[in-house]
């Protein structure tokens, strides 16, 4: 009460030294600053007065106040230890309680772990199974199920276990059969149409006579890009018609791994791409190899069948065959000595037997060239490959494969196209010999004739 006095007292002199300035600062001489000093204090002091007994009125209100807070203290202290209470015999009885639990439940525990691991290997199971996509609501039955199982208040109902029961049989009756439904199918443009699909097993989908593919992550059947060869997607119509029998189509046990590399395998023309601008050479050489070698053997062919015409009939040549000319020239050298016939008929074959040789020399050539270009390919690409190990290193093996593969690419056209090559020209070659050895035949039997005939003449 004191010390709430002195606060008191210390306000009221401030507020007067305040005033009091306030004061002098206005005042003009020393009795109208004593007057107003005086009429401060007064003020002051009234006011001072009013502040003590507005407390004293309410010092009963602050004492109420308090008593009200210590009663509601101890109340609340009551209420604790009373609590407290309730809580160690509440804990002693829940212990008492899960140990009644655990007792009754006996090998049901046993029971409800081995379901719950059973239905969550089978919710990883049937995810990546293609019978999804047809029985697509097992999955949330099984999570919800393997929850249950985790929880110590919830217990599974006989209808629960039985259902998953019904779907591990499902699942292995359904892998042995082919069915066919209708499932939402992305197509290779990245549209999304509902089709008929059909389910081999557990093995591959198809639909409109090609191969789909099951992604576990989204749900959903994906129509490959590439497709396999037409000797594999032939047979899907035969199998989806059918109403039954055996049909012989391509099955992938691997679940989709082995179609997958399948596909990915480069094809002919993929094959060709990859030996570049050396490959491309390689096979040009062999297109013009073989466009003169077929042009030659159709004119040799044409050139032996006028001279196997004129062979039949030596004695009226015709000049539109070799032979014919050949024959010309000796029936135009009559009564010349034999020497100088024989001269004239060799004349006549060394004349035609180039015509017979052309264009021989360029398929040599092409024979020759294309494995060289092969492995010039082959060296190039190597070279590349090293580069790139440099670069990137050796830890990919498939970066050093596919390289390798790249580079021998080249060697494989060049031999591709040298082999026929060279067939092909010793077919030709032996047509144009043939045809100079019937006409150093024929040459050799007229001089034989005319030698005689000179000898009889004699």
């Amino acid at each position: 009460m004191i010390s709430m006095i002195k606060k008191i007292s210390l306000a009221g002199g401030l507020i007067l030294a305040v005033s009091f300035s306030a004061q002098a600062a206005t005042a003009v001489s020393l009795d109208e600053l004593l007057k107003q000093v005086k009429s401060g204090r007064v003020t002051d002091a009234r006011a001072n007065e009013l502040r003590l007994k507005q407390f004293r009125s309410n010092r009963s209100q602050q004492v109420s106040k308090l008593n009200a807070e210590k009663a509601e203290q101890k109340r609340q202290e009551e209420n604790s230890v009373r609590m407290e209470a309730e809580f160690e015999v509440n804990d002693a009885r829940i212990i008492e309680l899960e140990r009644a639990f655990q007792d009754r439940l006996g090998g049901l525990k046993e029971l409800f772990g081995v379901l719950q691991q059973a239905s969550g290997d089978a919710r990883g199971q049937f995810e990546s199974s293609l019978t999804q996509v047809q029985f697509p609501d097992r999955t949330d039955f099984l999570l919800s199920f393997a929850k249950k199982m985790g929880q110590s208040n919830k217990l599974a109902s006989i209808e629960e276990i039985e259902r998953l029961w019904f779907e591990l049989q499902r699942e292995m009756t359904e892998t042995s059969k082919v069915a066919t439904f209708t499932a939402n199918v992305v197509n290779a443009s990245g549209e999304e149409n509902q089709q008929q699909v059909t389910r081999i097993g557990a093995f591959n989908v198809v639909s409109e006579g090609k191969y789909l593919e099951f992604i576990p992550e989204t749900g959903r059947l994906v129509e490959l890009l590439r497709q396999p060869a037409s000797r594999y997607t032939g047979r899907i119509d035969d199998l989806v018609s059918g109403t039954g029998g055996q049909f012989a189509i391509g099955l992938d046990p691997t679940r989709g791994q082995l179609l997958s590399l399948l596909v990915q395998s480069p094809s002919l023309m993929e094959r060709v791409a990859q030996g570049k601008v050396v490959g491309y050479v390689i096979i040009t050489l062999g297109f013009i190899g073989l466009i003169i070698a077929i042009w030659r053997l159709l004119v040799l062919s044409a050139v032996s069948t006028k001279v196997n015409r004129q062979i039949k009939n030596l004695n009226e040549p015709n000049v539109n065959n070799p032979l014919g000319r050949v024959l010309k020239t000796a029936d135009d050298s009559s009564g010349i000595d034999i020497e100088t016939v024989e001269l004239k008929l060799g004349e006549s074959i060394l004349r035609e037997t180039p015509k017979f040789n052309s264009m021989l020399p360029l398929l040599k050539i092409i024979s020759v060239v294309a494995p060289l270009l092969g492995l010039l390919g082959t060296v190039t690409g190597m070279i590349v490959t090293f580069q790139a190990i440099t670069l990137y290193g050796a830890g990919d093996p498939k970066l050093m494969a596919g390289g390798i593969s790249t580079a021998l690419v080249t060697t494989v056209l060049g031999l591709v196209v040298a082999i026929p090559m060279v067939f092909l020209h010793t077919i030709v070659s032996g047509r144009a010999r043939r045809l100079t050895q019937i006409l150093q035949e024929e040459a050799a039997g007229m001089l034989a004739e005319r030698a005689e005939s000179d000898n009889k003449a004699a």
